[in-house]
């Protein structure tokens, strides 16, 4: 009976301290799973990316005409303001009129008198030509008429000269528009004396808006293949291009690159290039500026979203999940062109690896144990 008892008694402390071992087990089991965070992760694959590569960019009207008076004067009257959509041929400015218009009525008072002295020059040449043919005067007093003739004429074409040169000044006291456009600032206002050398205001063509921005040398190499393309070739391959506005809006219609520049720049290495855009609704202004959007298609490759990533001595890292869910940072080699959302990745990860997405550099540390969330 004794031993039973005995028996019973290390059966049950057996009993007791195995549920006690269970009962540690699962604590810890609780505990790690607790401490391990949930983080977005990441499978990668391979497919096609369209990225951006951003130029900064200023825009300029497609014909932008400086407006300048080709006469010095007093301004009279200034016939628009600043930012005015004006057509081709419109009065813009009016300078002083009062001593040009004396100088035309002055040219055309010359004029008449001129005219009078052909006519009478004329009569007398006439009358002398038949008193000629009589023998009534000799031959060199019929001359003589006759070189008075031509000098009147003479005189009557200065005179004529002199009004078409008067009225031309008078013209040049209307400043009219050459071209349709925009009116930019306007400086002078009435009662300002302006000369030949006074920037009245820049007229903006801005139907169609052109923006500059600069490319490397080695980007316009890669765009002609080494030299191998004609600049034609290149222009004509190019995608559609899209403006980002200073205030990080996409503009609505979509441009395309209308030149490069055949010099480079010695001082930059770069080289001036244009892309047009329509401007049908006169949104777009000169010396606006933005970013041109070139977009790079590029088949087969691994993006990762740039959050994933981050840099330790200039050299990117992200974090890779392995078995038991333990992640360990892992360095990879981007391309030098993103769209400053996401990467494109050409050495350090393959398709099929699990990244982590969330949390890197503040949260993740190399080694821990996560729950990844898809």
């Amino acid at each position: 009976m004794k031993q039973n008892l005995t028996n019973f008694a290390v059966c049950a402390l057996l009993v007791t301290g195995g549920a006690a071992l269970s009962s540690c087990k699962g604590d810890n089991n609780a505990q790690q799973q607790q401490s391990a965070p949930t983080l977005a992760t990441l499978t990668v694959t391979e497919t096609d990316a369209d990225l951006n590569t951003n130029y900064p960019a200023t825009l300029h009207g497609k014909n932008d005409v400086e407006i300048r008076p080709q006469i010095s004067g007093f301004l009279t009257k200034v016939h628009v303001q600043e930012g005015q959509k004006v057509a081709a041929g419109q009065l813009l400015f009016t300078i002083d009129q009062v001593q040009l218009q004396a100088a035309v009525d002055a040219a055309k008072a010359a004029v008449a008198v001129a005219q009078a002295s052909v006519n009478t020059a004329q009569t007398n040449a006439t009358n002398n030509k038949i008193l000629l043919d009589k023998n009534i005067i000799s031959a060199s007093a019929y001359q003589t008429s006759v070189d008075q003739l031509n000098a009147a004429k003479a005189q009557l074409g200065q005179a004529q000269a002199n009004l078409t040169s008067a009225q031309k000044n008078l013209s040049y006291t209307l400043v009219k528009a050459p071209v349709a456009g925009v009116v930019g600032t306007i400086d002078n206002k009435e009662g300002a004396l302006v000369s030949p050398s006074t920037l009245l205001t820049m007229l903006s063509d801005n139907q169609d808006m052109e923006a500059y921005f600069s490319m490397t040398e080695k980007e316009i190499l890669s765009l002609t293949d080494e030299g191998r393309k004609s600049m034609k070739q290149v222009l004509d391959s190019l995608p559609a291009v899209e403006l980002k506005l200073a205030n990080g809006e996409i503009y609505s219609q979509p441009g395309r690159i209308i030149s490069i520049s055949g010099v480079l720049d010695p001082n930059t290495g770069s080289a001036t290039v244009k892309a047009a855009f329509p401007n049908p609704d006169g949104m777009l202004r000169s010396g606006n500026t933005g970013q041109v959007l070139l977009p790079q298609i590029n088949r087969g490759v691994i993006t990762i979203p740039q959050k994933a990533t981050f840099e330790i001595q200039d050299m990117k890292f992200v974090y890779v999940v392995g078995d038991s869910s333990k992640v360990h940072q892992s360095p990879i080699i981007i391309d030098s062109k993103n769209d400053g959302t996401n990467y494109i990745v050409t050495k350090g990860l393959k398709a099929g690896d699990v990244i982590v997405i969330e949390g890197v550099g503040t949260q993740v540390k190399d080694g821990m144990v996560i729950t990844p969330k898809n």
